[in-house]
């Protein structure tokens, strides 16, 4: 399987997560209104990227002939789900300018969680699974 759409997905989502944490250094209040407008591209992006694979990776893993592969795919489809959600309800939580203004340590505080568990997430895709798929 061709997976260069797939990385370059996941260089954009680190690129989205690095200008996300540049605004919040120099001040969550300051830059709230940017920080709301970094969130909403970092979100489309993560819609789209999700959907690829859930339309392509994950069933060409399940199909995969090698059964390790096949289950790895399903393990790692598995484990998105929570982090999914995690990041839906952050997204829509702090999903204006205003809601961050107002509570601009509250949004780092999760801001940082979600970041963090963003970007392990899709260095172990990067490091571990996408090998894999291009063995399929």
């Amino acid at each position: 399987m061709d997976t260069s759409k797939i990385r370059r997905d996941h260089d954009a989502l680190f690129a989205g997560i690095d200008a996300l944490r540049a605004l919040m250094r120099v001040g969550v209040a300051e830059n709230a209104d940017a920080i709301s407008g970094e969130l909403g591209k970092l979100s489309a992006t993560i819609r789209l990227h999700l959907s690829i694979e859930d339309r392509m990776l994950y069933p060409a893993l399940a199909n995969a002939a090698d059964l390790d592969i096949a289950a790895a795919g399903k393990r790692f489809r598995q484990d998105m789900g929570g982090l999914a959600e995690a990041y839906r309800a952050f997204a829509t939580h702090w999903n204006a300018g205003a809601r961050i203004a107002a509570d601009p340590d509250g949004f780092r505080r999760e801001a940082d969680a979600v970041f963090e568990a963003l970007h392990a997430r899709i260095h172990h895709e990067t490091r571990e699974l996408l090998p894999l798929a291009e063995q399929v």
